[in-house]
């Protein structure tokens, strides 16, 4: 057989063996390591390639991001910071129609722009939000849906994991895409509040118990000093992480270790962190870490063997004599990512599917900072999807209310997830709405 013939039936193998149940990263490394043993007849080339991708890939400075942010989530959570955004958000809108779920929204907007880990935002507002929204007269369904929904946008606000290992798989700026992940965050931000609203003033019954909507709020204000009090520490890390970033302070790895700081000094000021809980939070780390340097391993041994097998290149021969148009590429890109998510999650998507692809699409000359983009909002439409929808899983093992299915919260999240989809649409079409604020960027320099 041709390496190509190879490469193609490795490709059936992988999504076989991860359909079965294999875990990803095994399945990658095991897929690649037969690969180059059964294209270079030669086991030792297939050993150097797993030694090469254990000891070089992860050895580079950039990759020290990860933990950090990872650490830093980790001790925002614990300092309470993700019940103060709730707080704020919720005394902002609480006499709006349907403002418990916009507060949802824009606390998880707040709160993805000190984490970047979406799980995280899934895990804090089952905890904070469902109760309160089923306490006002919510359904259930419409309360998980929205915290569902809202938690992928720990994704695109930056900072963010997934636009980290886009930079690390493109060789583009991390602070570039975390810069292009503002315009379309806040984008998307706002049509899931007017999501909200439609529903709460078209189709009221899908969002909460007959009158709830109606009920007006007893409950006072915030006071300006508790206001402030909550405030202050948000925007100092906000200010830490990304103002550092923005204005070349420091590099990514280092806004990590800065944020990661801060945190930890916030969760000691607000007596949250004691020695047994800052064990478990570096043990957590450590098992995070450990999962996604994995499968980042194993993805660059996939990417090598693909690289060895002359896959791409014969594809890109193939589209090439097609005579392809971007916009269908695109669209093919965009269809693989959405499919890819009802069965893996959002890094093994991405390290699969990326690497393929931007030597498909390399003659076109995309914006690969707009291709980021556009790769992370298709890759967390996965998120709310059956079958795993890794977040719906995360809110149904956080949920205290059982009565509440993971029938509820997929349907829940399924406006959320087509609201994401028009404005991945918009983004396509529309690559200023990533692009302006780099522009301007670049302008200043």
């Amino acid at each position: 057989m041709s390496g190509f013939e190879i490469g193609i039936i490795s490709i059936i193998a992988m999504l076989l063996l991860i359909y079965v149940g294999m875990h990803v990263p095994v399945v990658l490394a095991l897929i690649s390591f037969v690969g180059v043993w059964v294209i270079k007849g030669n086991v030792k080339i297939a050993i150097s390639l797993l030694w090469i991708s254990s000891a070089k890939t992860v050895a580079d400075f950039l990759f020290g991001v990860i933990p950090l942010f990872v650490l830093m989530g980790l001790l925002v959570s614990t300092a309470g910071m993700g019940k103060d955004t709730y707080d704020i958000a919720n005394s902002m809108l609480r006499r709006v129609r349907g403002g418990l779920g916009m507060a949802t929204v824009i606390a998880n907007m707040i709160f993805a722009a000190i984490t970047g880990v979406s799980i995280a935002s899934a895990t804090v507002f089952t905890r904070i939000s469902v109760p309160e929204m089923l306490r006002y007269g919510y359904k259930g369904r419409f309360a998980v849906g929205t915290v569902a929904g809202s938690s992928v946008l720990g994704m695109l606000i930056p900072p963010s994991i997934l636009l980290i290992v886009f930079a690390l798989i493109a060789e583009e700026s991390v602070g570039d895409l975390f810069i292009a992940g503002i315009g379309p965050g806040v984008l998307l931000t706002a049509s899931f509040c007017g999501l909200i609203a439609i529903m709460a003033y078209g189709f009221p019954n899908m969002v909460a118990e007959p009158g709830a909507l109606d009920r007006k709020v007893d409950e006072k204000p915030m006071a300006g000093r508790d206001l402030i009090k909550k405030i202050i520490p948000i925007s100092i890390l906000i200010l830490v992480v990304l103002g550092g970033i923005y204005m070349g302070l420091y590099t990514p790895t280092e806004a990590g270790a800065a944020g990661a700081l801060v945190a930890f000094i916030f969760a000691l000021m607000r007596k949250q962190l004691t020695f047994r809980k800052m064990w478990d939070i570096l043990v957590e780390t450590g098992h995070i870490t450990a999962t996604l340097l994995f499968l980042i391993i194993s993805a660059s041994m996939y990417s090598r063997m693909l690289g060895i097998s002359g896959l791409p290149t014969e594809l890109g021969r193939f589209i090439g004599a097609m005579d392809a148009e971007l916009w269908q590429l695109l669209f093919l890109y965009v269809v693989i990512l959405i499919v890819l998510g009802t069965i893996i999650d959002s890094v093994s998507i991405m390290l699969i599917a990326v690497p393929l692809f931007l030597v498909i699409l390399a003659p076109f000359n995309i914006d690969l900072v707009w291709f980021g983009i556009v790769t992370v909002i298709a890759v967390e439409i996965g998120l709310l999807t059956p079958p795993l929808g890794l977040a719906v899983y995360v809110i149904k093992s956080t949920l205290v209310q059982k009565d509440i299915s993971l029938a509820d919260i997929f349907i829940g999240a399924a406006p959320f997830a087509l609201t994401m989809l028009v404005v991945l649409i918009l983004v396509l079409f529309f690559p200023g709405i990533a692009l302006y604020l780099v522009d301007i960027k670049d302008l200043w320099k």
